[in-house]
């Protein structure tokens, strides 16, 4: 979610400020990413590398953080949203440990979006973790590395590859943001500061989504007739033909991303 600090103070105002207004594009967001046929959002709210800022912000986007779980849960689980918290949670406030686990908790029995916020995350970090934790036969295979790599990250299941990344401010790089899972994701690249992108963002980027050609490095007929294998057989409501289309390696066939990644958080 980049641009906050340049947003603040395109307008004269502290950096913080434009966090708090940031907080505003995420509710708008996650309300509107169901309807666009996304599974999964994942945003990337406090990188590793943020410990490094000043004592001040850092502290700021804390008490942020904390305080938009708790505002924010009761309509997350009025809209069958689950949220995870992705990243290390021995470095983090216990306050904010506790809230997250509240959060985790009142909407567990979410289904329509599963919403991952990653906070003191950093891909390599995770990568290494996860070769740290692989000892088993199974975890050298890419399928048992996977669920090593979403346990690293506190996942009970495997990661799964991102579909389409988003970074907004201008910015064209990955920041160490989940190395692995992007390696065939489509990416876009805004213009806009975070607090500046909407729903009907959202929707222009899973609209131009859509209109690429995704070959995972064979010929576009043959990624033609694979997107055709994995098709729905029958069109039902969005979410029935979502879990249709939905289904381990598959997804990257689907017109719809089962994966949206909003802007490394710089």
């Amino acid at each position: 979610m980049d641009g906050n600090g340049r947003w603040a103070r395109s307008r004269g105002l502290p950096r913080l400020a434009g966090h708090h207004a940031g907080a505003g594009s995420v509710r708008k967001v996650v309300e509107s990413a169901p309807d666009l046929g996304i599974k999964i959002l994942t945003l990337y709210a406090f990188s590793s590398d943020n410990w490094k800022r000043p004592i001040g912000e850092v502290r700021g986007l804390m008490r942020l953080f904390r305080a938009h779980l708790a505002s924010e849960t009761p309509e997350l689980q009025k809209n069958g949203v689950r949220l995870r918290v992705i990243g290390r949670r021995d470095r983090l406030p216990d306050e904010v440990l506790k809230a997250i686990d509240d959060a985790e908790r009142a909407t567990s029995r979410g289904r329509r979006l599963e919403l991952r916020v990653a906070v003191d995350y950093s891909a390599r970090d995770t990568l290494l973790a996860a070769i740290r934790q692989a000892r088993s036969p199974e975890a050298a295979t890419r399928g048992g590395f996977e669920r090593v790599l979403g346990a690293a990250m506190n996942l009970p299941e495997a990661t799964s590859d991102v579909d389409l990344l988003i970074r907004t401010g201008g910015e064209q790089r990955l920041s160490d943001f989940m190395l692995w899972e992007c390696c065939y994701a489509e990416m876009l690249f805004s213009p806009k500061h975070w607090p500046e992108f909407s729903g009907v963002d959202l929707a222009a980027a899973v609209a131009e989504f859509q209109h690429r050609e995704r070959r995972f490095g064979t010929v576009p007929e043959v990624a033609a007739a694979r997107a055709e294998q994995v098709a729905p057989q029958s069109v039902g409501d969005a979410e029935e033909e979502e879990i249709a289309v939905s289904v381990g390696g598959d997804a990257e066939a689907n017109d719809a991303p089962t994966a949206y990644v909003a802007a490394p958080h710089e």
